[in-house]
């Protein structure tokens, strides 16, 4: 549920540091939670800079600091809290934002001195609790702000939030009540900025949302500037642009099934991000989610009938309210049946505000625990198959970063920080990060790969 170490403000990307001029304020980002939200983070930093902020690579340089928090777990709660405490010990002025900042009071009862907390995607609201904190001190002469903002992930990969917000009503999310219905961007915006990302550099473009699948929905499908808001059409302008194309988040709905042509083709990556949750119909019930896990079993084997090299990616939630032994067990019979190439498991969580909170017959801890060591030794051993099965073969990679010891790649297979890696230990110096290059591999881990250059 966090963001790597290297997103802190006290270990910046040297890309992002910059060296302020004499007398220029500076603003330090704590970037808590997941892609949407560094995304925020990104927005919020840009916005700063076009005002003559400049970004503070640690707490002490700072004039404050922006805290993004991660609200949906109440572990995750927990850490929004401690980073808070963190960077009010580290620097004193500190400013709340993010899905947490739904909660203000929470938030001020553990740390009444922040100087404001805000919601999440309320970048007006942030600039306005900045420009009161630090006053803006903007040089028009020397504040010049790149036309691609500021980005906190590597050069080469960035990720394309499409819309805000959520129609969905599990019982386990707080999504709706703290980001809202979903609300899509137009669609000319998005392809303008992809087509800006690309010219900066990008070679890999996420595509991430609360439901990537009904991107478009609220806007009635509607045409702007020539691309019309579905998720469809958006797949196939984006593949037109050169760069890889990842969807995260897509809801399996029927018209899910049109995308798969376009991986098949080339325009986007053979690679789909469906949080499935559970397999058991009366679990699913009880999420308030569809429960139609055997329908999904034969779209599954259509969607590697028309593209045999797709990955599949899910997450799934183990020891739900009312989850009996029985349906645990249809779960791993149906994640036997599925084979789902990369997946993710989380223990059961109330969360302050969900009605899944108010359902009988919890599961306990203990249970829970159980249940996830043996959801995940099989998943573990499904992928650890899965990555053998390539040994030998000859695959397109992406370089993350070249260290003294090797480059560490991704497959298009695996997207960054939450998938597996590729390794290349030998002839890898002239590599440099972003670069694209075939492989073959030569060895395979459990959830990652070795190989060398051809």
């Amino acid at each position: 549920m966090t963001n790597p170490p290297d997103l802190r403000p006290d270990r910046a990307r040297a890309e992002v540091r910059g060296d302020a001029r004499p007398g220029q304020p500076r603003i330090g980002m704590v970037s808590l939670g997941c892609p949407k939200a560094l995304v925020d983070s990104e927005r919020i930093l840009t916005r700063l800079r076009a005002e003559g902020y400049a970004i503070s690579a640690d707490y002490g340089g700072a004039d404050a600091v922006i805290v993004n928090t991660c609200g949906f777990l109440d572990s995750a709660k927990a850490e929004s809290l401690e980073a808070i405490g963190e960077a009010l010990a580290e620097n004193g002025r500190v400013i709340v934002t993010g899905c947490l900042g739904a909660e203000p009071e929470y938030i001020t009862g553990a740390h009444p001195s922040v100087l404001a907390v805000t919601g999440p995607h309320q970048y007006e609201q942030v600039l306005d609790a900045v420009h009161v904190a630090v006053p803006p001190s903007p040089d028009p002469f020397i504040d010049l702000l790149p036309a691609s903002g500021v980005s906190l992930t590597p050069r080469h990969y960035s990720y394309l939030k499409i819309s805000e917000g959520c129609n969905h009503h599990c019982k386990f999310c707080i999504i709706p009540s703290m980001r809202g219905r979903l609300q899509s961007r137009p669609a000319h915006a998005v392809i303008r900025e992809a087509e800006r990302l690309v010219e900066a550099g990008v070679k890999e473009l996420l595509v991430i949302s609360q439901d990537t699948s009904a991107y478009g929905v609220d806007l009635k499908h509607a045409e702007s500037g020539g691309h019309r808001a579905h998720v469809t059409d958006l797949a196939r302008d984006l593949g037109s642009l050169g760069a890889w194309v990842r969807l995260h988040y897509v809801y399996p709905y029927p018209h899910v099934r049109k995308l798969i042509p376009l991986m098949a083709e080339g325009l986007v990556l053979p690679y789909l991000d469906i949080p499935f949750q559970h397999a058991h119909p009366d679990t699913l019930r009880r999420m308030a989610r569809p429960a139609a896990a055997a329908k999904t079993l034969d779209e599954i084997g259509a969607w590697r009938r028309d593209c045999p090299d797709i990955t599949l990616r899910s997450t799934f939630i183990v020891g739900y309210p009312g989850e009996t032994e029985a349906e645990f067990q249809t779960l791993l019979d149906w994640l036997d049946e599925a084979q789902l190439d990369r997946v993710g498991c989380f223990q059961y969580e109330n969360v302050a505000g969900a009605a899944a909170n108010n359902l009988p017959d919890h599961v306990p801890d203990e249970v829970k625990q159980d249940r996830w060591d043996r959801f995940m030794q099989k998943a573990q051993a499904i992928s650890a198959a899965k990555l053998a099965a390539k040994v030998g073969r000859r695959l397109a990679v992406i370089v993350d970063a070249v260290d003294a010891d090797g480059a560490t790649c991704r497959t298009w297979a695996d997207a960054p920080e939450i998938d597996g890696n590729l390794f290349i230990d030998e002839g890898f110096a002239a590599l440099s990060p972003g670069d694209i290059v075939t492989v073959e591999v030569d060895e395979a881990g459990e959830y990652d790969l070795w190989g060398r250059l051809v």
